[in-house]
């Protein structure tokens, strides 16, 4: 799939025709794309988008098109076009697979080439990376919460618009929703769908009972009956029920009833009960109406009684404490043979520089202790000691016995999508799967949850040390 060019920044543009005019266009940068803080207030991230981000740089191209629109905007030389119209995206990128459980300030995806080509991309990919990693994480919340419990994607009338919908699906998956009502990305992906009908269904016959009828009768199979338009226990679930006898006498099931408002708990177990005391135990709740995770965590605390959620507005718009946005940012971190940091007030914005590894201390049985951050010429050992982040007054020691597992693979080469780039989505969605098992007890938990360390190894704290004397020294 081909994504606009002009899908960016201007100042990405202005940029780039600036190191083109200075001369700096084919100078080797390197630039670090990373968050700051885990969304939703929790303990880690679900990394996504790389495949679509992979996607957007191998058919990086201006058409005839774009250009002459960016001519139009009088703002560049006419030199500059003749440039673009070869621009292509002919550099190295290193990544997580996706449905990799991150943290903050790790090192996502790292992309090397000529600064301008590194420097272009970079709207885009926080674009990219940014949503889906956000979503992935919500439904991987969600999915925790709904332990057992099926749950569905319904969030496409409340995305931020029809790309929205289908990241949202796509990222979802990975994150553990293993279906969606999007039919778009139920072809596109080859995400399972699913779905039921809507009030005005029911609102278009005469009466409940002949809406369901006419339901049960054009899908006998795949029957799922919206109780809730007029009264929930006292008309929808009698009246399910007196379906369900009716396709059980033709040879067929009801596969389910799905409440949309009211106290789900309490219903879902009262319509429970009336569909195992009507000999229908094998009948499904499914349960929607503006789910997310902390909703479904109640539900099961009060005992409810749901088989399948409908997950939409708070999945599909991330809302929630801390949600809304990812905050990922793209940092320059070498350039030519120099290695670069950003230096600011506040201790938290500082970046890392160079070249990078991202290594994970994992336990003999195969559990997560923590991650260290390297530089790529060394790799570290059980008993080293590694500094905070943030404060480098703060070290621990990788413990004795750990295994290090460099997280990280070469995914592009010349602006060419390696072998190793080619997981598919079930691959992912049971990575994450796997990972958030492997967590240390607490990472998982909705409020105050265990912080997962993250630590730098001792030569990439001593050279930010040195960049950070060089700066206050005034020198570059």
């Amino acid at each position: 799939m081909r994504y606009s060019p002009l899908i960016t920044d201007l100042y990405e543009l202005t940029m780039l025709a600036g190191y083109v005019s200075k001369g700096m266009h084919q100078t080797p940068a390197v630039f670090d794309l990373f968050y700051r803080k885990n969304p939703f207030r929790g303990g880690y991230a679900v990394f996504a988008g790389l495949d679509t981000a992979l996607s957007y740089l191998e058919n990086l191209r201006f058409a005839e098109e774009e250009l002459a629109y960016l001519q139009r905007l009088d703002i560049f030389l006419p030199s500059f076009f003749d440039y673009l119209r070869e621009f292509r995206f002919r550099g190295k990128v290193t990544a997580v697979p996706e449905g990799t459980v991150v943290f903050e300030r790790e090192p996502l995806l790292t992309v090397e080439g000529t600064l301008s080509e590194a420097q272009f991309v970079e709207t885009a990919l926080l674009n990219i990376v940014n949503f889906q990693t956000l979503v992935a994480t919500k439904a991987a919340r969600v999915s925790h919460a709904a332990g057992t419990a099926r749950v569905i994607e319904f969030g496409l009338r409340r995305a931020h618009g029809p790309d929205g919908g289908i990241s949202v699906a796509r990222a979802a998956y990975v994150g553990g929703v293993r279906s969606t009502s999007n039919v778009m990305a139920g072809m596109q992906f080859g995400i399972p769908v699913a779905g039921t009908h809507a009030h005005s269904w029911i609102m278009s016959f005469p009466d409940e009972l002949s809406a369901f009828r006419a339901y049960a009768e054009t899908f006998p199979d795949k029957c799922i009956l919206l109780v809730d338009t007029y009264d929930t226990l006292k008309s929808g679930v009698p009246n399910a029920i007196t379906v369900a006898r009716e396709l059980r006498s033709r040879g067929h099931n009801l596969w389910g009833i799905r409440l949309d408002s009211g106290d789900l708990a309490w219903l879902s177990k009262t319509a429970r009960r009336m569909l195992d005391d009507a000999g229908f135990p094998e009948v499904q709740i499914v349960a929607s109406n503006e789910i997310d995770e902390y909703v479904i965590e109640s539900i099961v605390r009060e005992g409810g009684k749901v088989d399948t959620y409908g997950v939409g507005t708070k999945l599909a718009t991330c809302m929630g404490d801390g949600g809304g946005a990812l905050g990922g940012v793209y940092k320059l971190v070498r350039i030519g043979d120099q290695p670069r940091l950003k230096t600011t007030s506040e201790a938290a914005k500082a970046t890392l520089p160079d070249r990078k590894r991202l290594l994970r201390a994992v336990a003999p049985d195969g559990s997560f202790i923590q991650d260290v951050i390297t530089l790529e010429v060394e790799m570290g050992g059980p008993g080293e000691m590694v500094y905070n982040p943030v404060n480098d007054a703060e070290y621990t020691y990788i413990p004795a016995g750990a295994r290090l597992v460099d997280l990280r693979k070469v995914v592009m080469r010349e602006g060419i999508r390696a072998e190793e780039a080619s997981d598919d989505l079930n691959e992912m969605a049971e990575r994450c799967k796997r990972e958030l098992q492997l967590l240390p007890e607490g990472c998982l938990r909705f409020a105050n949850p265990h912080i997962y360390k993250v630590s730098i190894s001792g030569k990439l704290n001593q050279l930010r040390r040195e960049l950070l004397e060089k700066v206050r020294r005034g020198t570059s």
